[in-house]
């Protein structure tokens, strides 16, 4: 049948069926136009392409030329592994290309993505959207402009800004590979992920949603908010269930006390527990700076809880121009102020004050300390004390040098860096010296080392071990790293 109102087309009414290169279109109606190989089909029209691919719409254009279909009016189209719907798509069969710039939805067993933009290559799988994209699952929601999903395997490939949420945390990055099946992706470019009490970023991201670990690499930041404490590093781990991080190469912990930050650095840190319960841990050629303390040990543990940190092995603390030594070393602080309150030296306590021509020295089984605005200002040394003074006056001129020894204590009074009075709790042993009477043998006491060059002056000197290096963390060194991690996570 013909119509004056469409020359050279013929036309078709109900059931129809065409069929061109191994494609089958039906319809309610369709006008044919045979010499330019065009069809315009109207009413249920469905477009297949082999076993697999059916399209349904209201309106379609056929160009057999060059194999072009074009739908519009609920177009919904479905494959093995997804369905697409959006209000006009086209379809290159010689490309295997299909594309809507309108708006569409595709769903397969996995995901549902949204976008204003879409692309689909069908010998890929790949369907690649733009503008305003929103993929979600039951797990989580994926926001982005610009992505490469493939739908036979759940991959998402990032483009430009994007955000993950799920209930556990918050991901952005700018770059990224997602998978929604496995749970397991990458981020490699400004990424990070936001807990509700940590923030992890750096130059590349891993993350496992099932086992709830990320890694990261490269200028690595962990924020805990709460705590107001910062971790950077070269290298990075978080197992969010035992609520812990583990960070090495050039690892240092930053906490922020009114406007003065320590900064503690070990070859290996370890954040744990949950956040009214942090502890902090460092390992290996450990250094801290504070403006007015620094300090040296093997290892160090933190219990913000507590407030007490702990100094273990050989640990030594510059305070107000005085050097600390002692088998342990306990720093405690008020965990309401977050200022110093006391200290403790358990075994081998030894404290030294540099003067100008010696140094005042106390010697103690133990020695238990008090800070007043984050200042040292008594020492009380318990314990076969022993005690080498140089004495000056108001003026500062040198009166006299006092070495004494006693069973029991001595109480020690300090302020502006400087030892202002020693008190006897009984009669001690010794005598004053006049300052050039002093014997030279009597000048030191016994155990006495003077380990000023091992202080770090700057907070970028807690990096530089005591030969002038700068520790570079190894594999070797990092695989015996992750298993003392592991041994103190059991």
């Amino acid at each position: 049948m013909a119509d004056p109102k469409y020359p050279g087309a013929t036309i078709s009414l109900g059931n129809v069926f065409v069929e061109h290169e191994g494609a089958t279109l039906r319809c309610d109606k369709a006008y044919i136009y045979q010499e330019t190989k065009l069809i315009k089909a109207m009413g249920n029209v469905v477009v297949n392409q082999g076993d697999t691919i059916f399209q349904y719409s209201k309106y379609t254009d056929y160009d057999g030329v060059n194999k072009l279909v074009t739908s519009w009016g609920d177009v919904f189209l479905k494959d093995d592994i997804m369905e697409l719907r959006t209000d006009t798509l086209y379809f290159n069969r010689e490309k295997q290309h299909l594309y809507y710039r309108s708006g569409g939805t595709i769903k397969d067993t996995t995901n549902v993505l949204k976008s204003k933009i879409g692309n689909y290559y069908l010998a890929e799988n790949k369907f690649q959207a733009f503008t305003n994209v929103e993929v979600t699952n039951p797990d989580s929601k994926l926001v982005s402009n610009h992505l490469d999903y493939f739908t036979d395997s759940g991959i998402a490939e990032l483009y430009g800004p994007s955000t993950i949420t799920s209930e556990q945390n918050k991901i952005y990055t700018d770059r990224g590979h997602y998978n929604s099946k496995t749970n397991i992706s990458y981020f490699i470019e400004n990424s990070k992920i936001y807990y509700e009490d940590r923030t992890i970023e750096g130059d590349s991201l891993y993350y496992n949603k099932s086992k709830d670990f990320a890694s990261a690499t490269g200028n690595i930041v962990v924020n805990d908010t709460l705590n107001d404490t910062k971790i950077k590093g070269g290298y990075a781990e978080l197992f969010k269930l035992k609520d812990s991080v583990f960070i090495t190469d050039k690892a240092v912990a930053i906490s922020a006390v009114e406007n003065d930050s320590t900064y503690i650095h070990g070859n290996v840190l370890m954040v744990t527990g949950p956040t009214e319960e942090r502890i902090i841990r460092a390992f290996n050629y450990v250094k801290f700076f504070k403006t007015n303390m620094q300090g040296k040990c093997d290892s160090l543990v933190t219990n913000e809880k507590t407030g007490v940190t702990q100094l273990l092995k050989n640990p030594v603390i510059w305070a107000e121009g005085n050097q600390i030594t002692g088998d342990t070393i306990h720093l405690i602080s008020n965990v309401k102020t977050e200022q110093l309150d006391s200290l403790k030296i358990l075994s081998n306590g030894f404290m030294v004050q540099k003067d100008s021509i010696g140094y005042s020295q106390m010697k103690g089984k133990n020695m238990y300390g008090k800070f007043k605005n984050n200042e040292l200002v008594t020492l009380d040394v318990v314990g076969n004390s022993e005690v080498i003074f140089y004495g000056r006056d108001e003026n500062k001129k040198l009166v006299g040098i006092t070495k004494m020894q006693t069973s029991k204590n001595i109480f020690i009074t300090l302020g502006d860096k400087t030892i202002n009075t020693i008190d006897f709790f009984v009669k001690p042993d010794g005598k004053t010296y006049p300052p050039s009477k002093l014997p030279e043998q009597e000048k030191i006491l016994k155990g006495f080392i003077w380990r000023e060059d091992e202080r770090p002056l700057t907070k970028d000197d807690i990096f530089t071990r005591d030969d002038g290096s700068t520790p570079i963390t190894t594999k070797l060194e990092k695989s015996k790293a992750t298993v003392k991690k592991l041994e103190i996570i059991k």
